[in-house]
C-alpha cells in the first residue's frame, strides 16, 4: 500500500480527481476513465499476478517528488535502439500502470461509503451551529428586556431586608452577652452543690461563646473572668479529689472524674490522686499517734505537733500501745479500702467505656481514650505497690519506734499474731516427731471447712472434698476488701473471735459417728453368704479404692450392698503434720488476699513448705541407692531433677558435718534447713507389717492429698500472683506439685522388694534339673513356693488394710512391683541354667503358665506386668544362629549374663565355636556403651 501511495505521489495523484486530470497530460501514462475503471474491475484478474506486477515496479518510481520519470526512462535507453525491445518494454510499463490504476480504483471505491458518512456529519454539525446562534440571539434579547424592566424600588426593598437580618443577629448577640455576664452567679451555685461536671461544662460553653463575640470590647474582660473561674473550679476539684482517700463515695468520685474528663486532665487527676493518698497516709498516722501521745501526756503542749512521726512514736506509752496500734491499723485500712474501691470503680467504668467505644465511629477519640485508660491502669497498679509500701513503712516505724521489751508477753504475742510467719525448721520439727499415724477426718472433709479457709466462699456443695470435685465446677473467692466493702473493719475483730468458731472435721475411729460404725459392722456380719475372698478383696465403686487388690467390674456387679459397707466411709488419708501445713497455707492465702503486692514472696515460701514436705517423704521412705540399678526407671527424670533442685536450694547438708562452721558460712546457709530424720518410733524393718507399709501409705498418700489441695488452690494463687511472676507459679506446679504421685513407685518398690523372698526362689530354681529327656506334666516346686509367697503377701496386705485404707492406685502399684520382680527373678533363674534340653525348655513354659494361672486368681491386674519379658526369653531358646544374632540386637532389655546364657546353653550344643564367639561379640558390643 505504501508503494502505491508513493507511486501516486510520484505521478502527481494528490487526490483521485486531481490525479486523473494530471495524468491526462501524459499520454503514455494516461489514467483510465470511470468506464475504463469499471472495465478494469470487471475484467477477470489474478490478484497474485497483479501484486507481482506491482512488486516488479522499480524502487526509483517510489522516490522523492523531484524525480523525473521521462528523463529517467530516456536515460535508460541503449545507444542502439531496438523497436521490438522498446515495444516490449512499453507493454510492460503499461501492464504495470494498469495494475496500479486498478489497485487505486479499488481503494477509491472501498473508501467511498466513509466519505459519504463524514460529509453527512459535517452537514448536521453546520445545522446545529445555526440553531445555537438563533438561541443566543433570543437570549440576549430577553436579557435586555429584563434589564430595562428592573426598578429602583425593588433594589431598595432588598437592602432593607438585609439590614433587618443584621439587626436581628445583633439583638441575639446582645442577649447572649447579657447571659454571659450573669453566669458567675450560676457557677457559684453549682460549685456549692458540688456539681463539678455541670459547672465545668457551663464554663467551657461560656468560653466558647465568648470567643465567638471576641470582636466586642466588653467580651475581653469577661474572658479573663471566666478563666479565673475555671481555675477556681480546678482548685475546688482538687480538694474534692483529696476527700476520696479517706472516705470513698462512688457518686462523689464519679462527678470528680467526669469533671476532669471534661477538662481533658484525667492523667493529671490520677497523678494528683496518688499524691493525695500519700499525704493522707502520712496525715492519718500522724494524727492517730499524736492523739494518743497528747492524751497520755495529759496536757496540750504543742511540742508534739512539731515532732517528726518517727520521734512521735517513741512517746507512746505501754498502756496505749495496743489501742494505738489497733486505731492505726483501722485508719490505714480505711485508706487502703478507698484505694481498692477506686481501682474497682476504674475497672468497672473501663469495661463500660470499651463497649461504648466499640459501638462508636470516632477512631481518633477512641485511641486517645484507650491511651488514657492504659495510663490510669498502670498508674493504679504501680501506685498500689507504692501505697502499700508506705503503709508498711508507717506501721514498721511505729513498731520499731517503741520499746517492745516493756510490754507483757501476751500483748507482744497478740501484736505478732497480726502478721504471723512460720519457719521451715518448725516443719522439720513436726516431720521428725511424726509417727505417720492416720489423722481421722470425716469422709466429706474439705479444706474449706478449716478456720483458715473460711474467707473463701464456694459455690459447690460443702460435703464434697476439693480433691473429688469435678473439673468444671467453678469457685469464687471473696477477698477481705469485698467482705468489708459495705462497712466494718477487719481490725475490729476481737482476739477471742477465732476461739468462738467451731470446726467439724474430725471423725471417731474413722467413722463420722459411733452409730455409723456399729451399723456398718452389724450389716457386714449379717451377710453370712459373702465369701471370705470377696471380703478380703473389697473395692469401693464410688472412690475406686481397695484395701488389697482390684476387682473386676463383673464381680462388683454380682456383690450385694453389704459387701462394701465396712469401707463405705473413705476419708482422705492425711496426718497431723499435713493438716498443720494446710492451715499454714490458709493463713498465707489470707495474707495474699489482703496484701497482693507480697503475693510472690508468700507463694515462694509456700512452695518451700511443699518442697521440704516432699523431700522429707522421699528421704524417709523412698531413698534407696539400689533402685536405679534395676533399670526399671522407677524414678522419672522429672522427679530426680525436682529432688536434686530441692536438695541444692533448700537442704543444708553441712550442718551436721561441720559444727564449727564460721559465721560467714552460716550466713550463706541461713535460707536452708537441715535434712529431716525419721522418728525412731517408726519401724520399717518388720516383715509382719510389710516393712512399715501402713506408715508408708499414710506418708505418701498424705503428700498426694497435699498436692491435690495445691492443685485446687491454683486458680486462687494465680489470681493474686503478679503477671511477671506467673512463670514461677507455673513452674512450681508443673515440676514439683505434679511429681508428688510419682513418689509412689520408689517408695512401694522397697516394700515389694522385701515382701517376697526372691533369693529363696533362685535357690529352688537352681536345684531343678533342666536337661530332662522327656516332657514333664508336673510343674516344679519353686512355682508353688512363689505362689505361697504371694498368698502370704496378700494376707499381710489385708492385715495392713485393717489399719489404713489402701487406695486402689497403691494396691495396683504394690502388686505390679511384686509381679514384675517375680518375673524378672524367673528370667534370672533361667539364666543360671547350665544345661537345658528341649524338654527342659518345655518345662520352663509349663512352670510359667502354671504361675500365671494361679496368679490371675489373686489379682485382677491386666495385663500381667513383664509377662512378655519371660515368654520372650523362653522362646529365644528355639532360635537358630542367624535369628539369635538379630534377636540379641533387638532385645537390649536383658542383661549381658542372660544373653550370654542363651548363647552358651541354647545354641552351644549345635553351633561351632566360631559362631558362638560371633554371638558373644555381638553381646559385648551391646554391653560396651553401658559401662
Amino acid at each position: 500500500m505504501q508503494k502505491i501511495k508513493s507511486l501516486m505521489t510520484r505521478q502527481g495523484l494528490k487526490s483521485p480527481p486531481e490525479s486523473l486530470s494530471d495524468l491526462g497530460a501524459i499520454e503514455s501514462l494516461r489514467v483510465p476513465g470511470k468506464e475504463e475503471f469499471r472495465e478494469l474491475r470487471e475484467q477477470p484478474t489474478d490478484p497474485q499476478a497483479e501484486q507481482e506486477l506491482i512488486n516488479s515496479i522499480e524502487q526509483v518510481y517510489f522516490s522523492t517528488d523531484s524525480f523525473d520519470i521521462v528523463k529517467y526512462e530516456l536515460e535508460k535507453l541503449p545507444p542502439v535502439l531496438n523497436l521490438q525491445e522498446l515495444e516490449e518494454y512499453r507493454d510492460k510499463l503499461k501492464q504495470q500502470q494498469a495494475a496500479v490504476s486498478k489497485k487505486v480504483a479499488d481503494l477509491i471505491l472501498e473508501k467511498q461509503p466513509a466519505y459519504v458518512k463524514e460529509l453527512e456529519r459535517v452537514t448536521s454539525l453546520q445545522t446545529g451551529l445555526q440553531l445555537a446562534a438563533v438561541i443566543c440571539t433570543n437570549g440576549r434579547r430577553h436579557l435586555n428586556i429584563a434589564k430595562e424592566g428592573f426598578t429602583q424600588a425593588s433594589l431598595g426593598l432588598l437592602a432593607n431586608q438585609r439590614k433587618r437580618q443584621l439587626l436581628i443577629g445583633l439583638l441575639k448577640s446582645l442577649r447572649t452577652i447579657k447571659t454571659l455576664q450573669r453566669t458567675d452567679v450560676r457557677l457559684s451555685e453549682m460549685l456549692e452543690e458540688e456539681d463539678y461536671p455541670g459547672a465545668i461544662q457551663l464554663c467551657l460553653e461560656c468560653q466558647k461563646a465568648a470567643s465567638t463575640f471576641k470582636h466586642y470590647s466588653c467580651i475581653s474582660e469577661l474572658n479573663s473572668k471566666l478563666q479565673d473561674t475555671l481555675e477556681q473550679i480546678e482548685e475546688q476539684l482538687d480538694v474534692a479529689l483529696s476527700k476520696i482517700c479517706k472516705n470513698f463515695d462512688i457518686n462523689h468520685y464519679t462527678k470528680v472524674q467526669q469533671a476532669y474528663r471534661l477538662l481533658g486532665k484525667t492523667q493529671t487527676a490520677m497523678d494528683q490522686l496518688h499524691m493525695h493518698f500519700t499525704q493522707a497516709i502520712h496525715n492519718t498516722v500522724f494524727q492517730v499517734v499524736l492523739g494518743y501521745v497528747e492524751l497520755c501526756a495529759g496536757n496540750t503542749d504543742t511540742k508534739f505537733q512539731k515532732l517528726q512521726y518517727k520521734d512521735l512514736c517513741t512517746h507512746v506509752t505501754p498502756d496505749s500501745y495496743i489501742p494505738c496500734l489497733a486505731d492505726l491499723c483501722k485508719a490505714l485500712w480505711e485508706v487502703m479500702l478507698s484505694y481498692y474501691r477506686t481501682m474497682e470503680w476504674h475497672e468497672k467504668h473501663d469495661s463500660e467505656d470499651t463497649i461504648s467505644a466499640s459501638e462508636g465511629s470516632n477512631m481518633m477519640g477512641t485511641e486517645e481514650t484507650n491511651f488514657d485508660r492504659g495510663y490510669i491502669k498502670k498508674k493504679l497498679e504501680h501506685g498500689l505497690t507504692r501505697i502499700w509500701q508506705d503503709v508498711q513503712l508507717k506501721v514498721k516505724t511505729y513498731l520499731l519506734g517503741t520499746d517492745l521489751s516493756i510490754f507483757k508477753y501476751d500483748d507482744f504475742i497478740f501484736v505478732l499474731d497480726i502478721i504471723s510467719r512460720t519457719r521451715l525448721d518448725e516443719l522439720r520439727m513436726f516431720l521428725e516427731n511424726e509417727t505417720w499415724e492416720l489423722c481421722p477426718v470425716k469422709s466429706n472433709f474439705s479444706i474449706l471447712q478449716l478456720h483458715e479457709f473460711k474467707f473463701m466462699e464456694q459455690s459447690r456443695s460443702p460435703s464434697v472434698s476439693p480433691s473429688k470435685q469435678p473439673a468444671s465446677t467453678s469457685s469464687k473467692t471473696v477477698t477481705l476488701f469485698e467482705q468489708y466493702c459495705s462497712g466494718g473493719n477487719p481490725f475490729e475483730i476481737q482476739a477471742n473471735h477465732k476461739d468462738e468458731e467451731t470446726e467439724d472435721v474430725l471423725a471417731s475411729n474413722g467413722y463420722e459417728s459411733d452409730e455409723q460404725e456399729k451399723s456398718a459392722y452389724q450389716e457386714y456380719d449379717s451377710d453370712s453368704d459373702v465369701p471370705e475372698e470377696l471380703k478380703r478383696d473389697y473395692v469401693d465403686e464410688q472412690t475406686g479404692d481397695a484395701p488389697v487388690k482390684s476387682v473386676s467390674r463383673e464381680t462388683l456387679k454380682s456383690r450385694k450392698k453389704s459387701d462394701y459397707s465396712l469401707n463405705k466411709v473413705n476419708a482422705p488419708i492425711l496426718t497431723n503434720t499435713t493438716l498443720n501445713v494446710i492451715r499454714l497455707v490458709g493463713k498465707y492465702m489470707q495474707m495474699m488476699n489482703i496484701l497482693k503486692p507480697i503475693a510472690f514472696d508468700v507463694i515462694h515460701f509456700m512452695s518451700q513448705l511443699f518442697d521440704y514436705y516432699l523431700y522429707a517423704i522421699y528421704t524417709f521412705f523412698g531413698r534407696n541407692d539400689s533402685l536405679e540399678s534395676t533399670g526399671l526407671g522407677l524414678s522419672s527424670s522429672r522427679l530426680r531433677t525436682t529432688l536434686n533442685r530441692i536438695q541444692e536450694s533448700l537442704i543444708d547438708l553441712e550442718v551436721s558435718a561441720d559444727p564449727t562452721a564460721t559465721l560467714a558460712a552460716a550466713e550463706e546457709r541461713k535460707e536452708k534447713v537441715p535434712s529431716p530424720h525419721l522418728s525412731h518410733l517408726v519401724v520399717l524393718t518388720s516383715g509382719d507389717t510389710l516393712y512399715g507399709l501402713a506408715e508408708r501409705v499414710v506418708a505418701t498418700e498424705s503428700l498426694v492429698f497435699l498436692a491435690e489441695q495445691f492443685e485446687f488452690l491454683q486458680p486462687h494463687l494465680d489470681a493474686v500472683m503478679p503477671a511477671v511472676k506467673k512463670p514461677f507459679l507455673q513452674q512450681f506446679y508443673s515440676q514439683t506439685v505434679s511429681t508428688a504421685s510419682e513418689l509412689r513407685k520408689p517408695i512401694y518398690w522397697i516394700v515389694a522388694g522385701k515382701a517376697i523372698d526372691y533369693e529363696q526362689m533362685l535357690l529352688l530354681m537352681a536345684n531343678v534339673k533342666w536337661d530332662v529327656k522327656e516332657i514333664m506334666s508336673q510343674h516344679n516346686i519353686y512355682v508353688d513356693a512363689l505362689l505361697k509367697e504371694f498368698e502370704q503377701f496378700n494376707r499381710r496386705l489385708n492385715e495392713v488394710s485393717k489399719r489404713v485404707r489402701i487406695p486402689l492406685p497403691v494396691s495396683n502399684i504394690l502388686w505390679e512391683h511384686c509381679i514384675r520382680l517375680a518375673n524378672r527373678t524367673i528370667v534370672e533363674g533361667y539364666a543360671n541354667v547350665k544345661k537345658c534340653s528341649n524338654e527342659g525348655r518345655a518345662l520352663m513354659q509349663l512352670d510359667f503358665q502354671q504361675f500365671l494361672m494361679k496368679l490371675e486368681k489373686l489379682t485382677d491386674i491386666r495385663p500381667i506386668p513383664d509377662k512378655e519379658f519371660v515368654e520372650t526369653y523362653i522362646k529365644a531358646y528355639y532360635l537358630t544362629e542367624n535369628d539369635m544374632e538379630r534377636w540379641i540386637k533387638e532385645h537390649r532389655e536383658y542383661s549381658t549374663k542372660q544373653l550370654t546364657n542363651l548363647v552358651n546353653v541354647c545354641l552351644g550344643s549345635h553351633i561351632n565355636k566360631k559362631a558362638r564367639q560371633k554371638l558373644l561379640a555381638a553381646i559385648d558390643d551391646i554391653d560396651r556403651p553401658k559401662r
